[in-house]
């Protein structure tokens, strides 16, 4: 479940009371390992969700991020490409190297049939951090920018990539199974914007991370991305399509490439809600995806209130259908 290291739980609490503030979580391989392992020890998942943040890629690249109590992420915005090439590759990869530590460690710990999935932002949704400076908005900020400075944000979405690529191929050799992309703000964009932002600098970051030599799988996750999810699975290179809780799960799912692997649906709202609409869309969800490679999952991250035996009740009722 996304998000699953998440602070439904009391042990991930405690553990992130030891972090001096958020970033010196995502940086201290110790316990950023142990938040990824509790909810495999809790539950028995059968992957383990790498605990790490997408805006590290931002904060190695030399952007000031700093989370703010109550508020969330605050990033020192980018008005022109330029600001993202000021940090050398190699000072990125250092900044970055104590999540590959965290791969490490988690790998270790694990056994040969538990997955461990690594992550970064999308090129786009991290774009869209940089130039706004914080999470949250209407995106209106970089659509306007995207708009008036066409080539600067192409000159942003590229340096991402390259970034991107890098850290995503530490993941992978230091033990990741899998890969996921997260495009976070892929909603609310017209077809020509999404083609520019969204799949373009996506089909360029799979193929660059393909050809620094990663063979792992690669999981693309367009939130709010509708009807364009199709053309997302069709032309990004990616292995598996993540689908946010708005998606008609039977009709997108038909469109998609034949044999391609879906991850999702379930909104976080009903794990929270409980009871038996919560057990039969679970499997609702799991029939309408019969015939193909499915990846049991919500349809966005799990929230603080969500309680445990829902989660343990979820589980449930997917392992009895197997």
């Amino acid at each position: 479940m996304m998000r699953q290291a998440g602070r439904h739980l009391p042990e991930y609490r405690e553990v992130r009371a030891k972090a001096r503030d958020f970033l010196d979580f995502c940086y201290s391989p110790s316990l950023a390992a142990e938040a990824t392992l509790q909810p495999v020890r809790r539950y028995g998942m059968d992957g383990a969700i790498l605990f790490a943040d997408i805006l590290l890629v931002l904060d190695a690249m030399g952007r000031n991020v700093r989370f703010i109590e109550g508020e969330g992420p605050r990033v020192d915005p980018a008005t022109k490409a330029s600001d993202l090439s000021q940090v050398p590759m190699e000072k990125i990869l250092a900044r970055l190297a104590p999540v590959g530590e965290t791969v490490e460690r988690v790998r270790a710990s694990l056994d040969d049939s538990t997955t461990l999935i690594g992550f970064a932002g999308s090129p786009w949704t991290v774009g869209v951090y940089a130039i706004e400076g914080r999470g949250g908005t209407d995106k209106a900020d970089s659509r306007k920018f995207g708009y008036q400075h066409p080539e600067e944000l192409d000159g942003m979405l590229e340096q991402l990539v390259e970034a991107s690529a890098h850290y995503l191929l530490m993941q992978a050799n230091a033990g990741a199974d899998a890969l996921m992309l997260f495009e976070s703000w892929a909603e609310g964009l017209p077809e020509d914007a999404f083609e520019r932002w969204v799949i373009g600098p996506t089909a360029k970051l799979v193929q660059r991370v393909r050809a620094l030599g990663v063979t792992q799988p690669i999981i693309g996750f367009p939130r709010g991305a509708g009807g364009l999810v199709v053309d997302y699975a069709e032309r990004t290179g990616v292995n598996a399509v993540g689908l946010d809780t708005a998606i008609p799960l039977k009709r997108i799912a038909a469109a998609l490439p034949k044999g391609m692997a879906v991850q999702g649906n379930l909104d976080p709202m009903r794990l929270i809600a409980g009871g038996a609409a919560m057990e039969d869309r679970v499997r609702e969800i799991i029939t309408s995806l019969k015939g193909r490679p499915h990846i049991f999952n919500l349809g966005h991250g799990v929230t603080p209130e969500t309680p445990i035996p829902h989660v343990e009740s979820v589980l449930r009722t997917i392992r009895s259908m197997k």
